[in-house]
Formats: C-alpha cells, sequence, structure tokens
C-alpha cells in the first residue's frame, strides 16, 4: 500500500456516540408510553429519521425534530407542550455530553501522525461535530477535517481532490461499513473497518465484503500492527 493520508470516522470511530441516541431513545419511549408500545415508538421513529435525512441531514438536531414529529403523530396531535420540553431537552442533554475518547484512540494518532497525514472525515451536524471535536482534545493531530452532508462516492472523490492525493493513497477507518468503507472501495481507496458494539440499524448492511483493499479489525490498536 503507498497509503499518505489516513481519514477517521468520528462518532463511535473515536468517541462514544451511539449509546447516547439509544438512551434518548429509551426515554423518548417511556415518555410515550400510554400512546404506543415501545416496538411501536422506535418503528415510528425509525420510519421517520430516514425520511427527514433529505432535510435535516444526520445528528441530534434532526434526531429531536423527528422525536417531536413522533410524538405529534402518535398522540394524535395532543401531546402535551410539556412533554415536547422534556423531548427537547433530551436533545440539549445529548448536546452537551462530555466527550468519551475510545479505547487506544490517542495512542494511534500518536503513533501515526509524524508517518501520514491524519484527516477527520465524518458526517452530521457541522456545529455539533466542531464542538465534539474542540472538545475531545484531538484537534492537534489532524491536517484537515472534512464534515459531509453525506458520505458518499462523490463526497469521498472531493475530499481526495483536495488533499491532492490518487484514491489508492488514502486509508478510511471508520465504524460503518456503509458509510465509511464501501464508497471508499468504490473509488479505489483502502478501508479499515473497526465495529463497534452498537450500529445504527441505517447503517447496517447485510451482505459481507471481499476486497483486496479492505480489512476488517476487532480495535483500533491493530492498525499499528497492520500498517
Amino acid at each position: 500500500m503507498d497509503i499518505k493520508v489516513i481519514a477517521f470516522d468520528a462518532d463511535d470511530t473515536l468517541w462514544v456516540n451511539e449509546p447516547y441516541f439509544r438512551q434518548s431513545e429509551e426515554q423518548f419511549c417511556a415518555l410515550l408510553g400510554e400512546y404506543a408500545s415501545r416496538h411501536e415508538l422506535e418503528r415510528e421513529l425509525l420510519k421517520i429519521e430516514i425520511e427527514n435525512l433529505a432535510l435535516y441531514g444526520y445528528g441530534i438536531k434532526g434526531f429531536v425534530l423527528s422525536m417531536i414529529e413522533t410524538a405529534i403523530k402518535v398522540s394524535g396531535k395532543t401531546i402535551n407542550a410539556d412533554v415536547i420540553e422534556k423531548i427537547i431537552d433530551l436533545g440539549k442533554q445529548m448536546l452537551n455530553q462530555p466527550i468519551e475518547l475510545l479505547e487506544g484512540v490517542k495512542e494511534v494518532l500518536e503513533s501515526l501522525k509524524d508517518k501520514y497525514r491524519l484527516v477527520v472525515a465524518t458526517k452530521g451536524d457541522l456545529l455539533d461535530q466542531e464542538r465534539k471535536l474542540r472538545r475531545s482534545g484531538l484537534g492537534p493531530y489532524f491536517h484537515h477535517i472534512e464534515i459531509m452532508s453525506e458520505k458518499d462516492d462523490a463526497n469521498y472523490l472531493k475530499l481526495i481532490k483536495h488533499l491532492d492525493i490518487q484514491p489508492q493513497e488514502l486509508l478510511m477507518v471508520g465504524n460503518s461499513l456503509k458509510s465509511d468503507i464501501l464508497p471508499v472501495l468504490n473509488i479505489g481507496g483502502h478501508a479499515i473497518h473497526v465495529p463497534y458494539h452498537i450500529t445504527w440499524v441505517h447503517e447496517q448492511i447485510e451482505d459481507g465484503i471481499d476486497n483486496e483493499r479492505f480489512k476488517s479489525l476487532q480495535h483500533i490498536s491493530e492498525i499499528l500492527t497492520y500498517l
């Protein structure tokens, strides 16, 4: 491999993220328990979230708006304003969560920073992702920060052009096969999958990946041995 740039996903690759969504979803279902079962609420929320992605994009703010829309729908537009306020508070709590780095992240970045150009390639709300990166203390390790509205082939190609490299000179590291791995392989780059124990349903794929430029590792620290 002729790797010049290593790109890292942020949420659930560098720091904890998805568990906060699941905790808020549990509290949301408890708030709306008189209107539907937990399974029905989770199903309706997921449906509305996915429908709203094109409008709100990814992140906490879109999640909160989708919870409010779900509450209005399942209650037949009778939901109390106090419940809406509690849903908004759930979102604020998520936005104010302390950043919990995943084990081994800082050591890996420290080891790689003088050998490769390191970048963050993530998606989500611009303000929130910038805030999390600042709170993480990891900013000095990275040559460039790319916050995408969607992680697809076209946006990865834009990133490669901006970095002035060839696709085969990029290695992407992330926890989502759908967003972090497949698009990079599609354009000719290398990709390492480091799974996280919780993955949003929308980010899951059913088929396995058979590609010589793909590697699955169990822990981010294994990257050092692999390279």
